[in-house]
Formats: C-alpha cells, sequence, structure tokens
C-alpha cells in the first residue's frame, strides 16, 4: 500500500519533494545525454515583417527555430493581412505549411488556387513552384517548415501579380 509516509521516504521528505519539484521547473538550456536541451520561450525572439522582395502586403514572421546542424529544418509562423501573399518560390526539399488560422489560399504553378483553412495541411515537393497567402478579406496564419541545402531553404522568383491573385 503507498502511504504518505512511504512516499515522504523514497522521496528524502519534503525537502526531496520540493528538490523534485524544482527540478521540473523548465529551464532555458539542460544538460542531456547526448547534449544540451534548449527552450526557446514563446515570444523571445523578435518577429519582424515579411520582406517587401519577396512578400505582397502586410506580413508578420516569427521565427520558431533556424537549422540546427546536423539537422537542415527550419520553422516559423508566417500572418498574411487581408490581399497579402508571398511572390512565387520553390524549396530545395519541399515546405509543409500546417494553417493555424484564418483563410488563405495556396497555388502552384499551372494548378488552380485551393482554399486553406485552419487545421488543413499543406506539402508542396521540391523544386515545385507555388505561392500562398490571405484572401481578400481574411487574414491567414500558418506554421511553415522547411529544409535547407547548402544553407538554402528558399529560391525567390518573382512577385505574384493582382492578376493572377484573383480567382
Amino acid at each position: 500500500m503507498i502511504t504518505r509516509r512511504s512516499i515522504l521516504a523514497a522521496t528524502g521528505g519534503l525537502a526531496g519533494l520540493a528538490g523534485a519539484a524544482a527540478a521540473q521547473t523548465p529551464t532555458g538550456t539542460t544538460l542531456a545525454k547526448n547534449g544540451t536541451m534548449q527552450i526557446t520561450r514563446g515570444g523571445s525572439q523578435a518577429s519582424q515583417p515579411g520582406p517587401a522582395a519577396y512578400f505582397t502586403g502586410a506580413v508578420r514572421v516569427e521565427p520558431f527555430f533556424p537549422e540546427r546542424e546536423p539537422s537542415r529544418v527550419s520553422a516559423g509562423s508566417v500572418t498574411f493581412q487581408p490581399g497579402a501573399r508571398s511572390a512565387w518560390h520553390t524549396h530545395p526539399h519541399g515546405q509543409t505549411l500546417i494553417i493555424t488560422s484564418g483563410l488563405g489560399w495556396v497555388q502552384h504553378e499551372g494548378g488552380p488556387i485551393e482554399e486553406v483553412r485552419s487545421g488543413d495541411v499543406v506539402w508542396f515537393p521540391q523544386g515545385l513552384k507555388h505561392w500562398h497567402g490571405a484572401t481578400p478579406t481574411t487574414a491567414m496564419t500558418h506554421i511553415a517548415i522547411q529544409e535547407s541545402l547548402d544553407g538554402k531553404n528558399v529560391d525567390w522568383m518573382d512577385k505574384v501579380s493582382d492578376e493572377q491573385y484573383r480567382k
């Protein structure tokens, strides 16, 4: 039978319980068996406007994490205000988008504009020319996950024209 006394004895008393609770409190970095675990606190990295050379309209980019050797994966959250969109682009190892809020559009070259909404997941294979953004009346936020090749995770191309953007 498990009793309070047996728990206290096993943990070293109240001091042991306090120590165990403190050990469970998340910290910025902790030493793990094969390296260091790192926690990046939400809001600890500055968001930035999407560069005008690669986006049309008001766009905010919030980095989640950069690639860390030996991994080539990076990710961030991108919010497009109504009418905002990316330029045409490709990714050397493809890209996954997880739509987290709002209503947006995605399109690959030669294909129709597709509507996406919260909960949808979009995969663009490597080298597929595409764009993504908000609809004309509704903002859209997505998480973008992509891998780098030789330190580069995107190849930007021409902007999506207003004519291309209209359905």
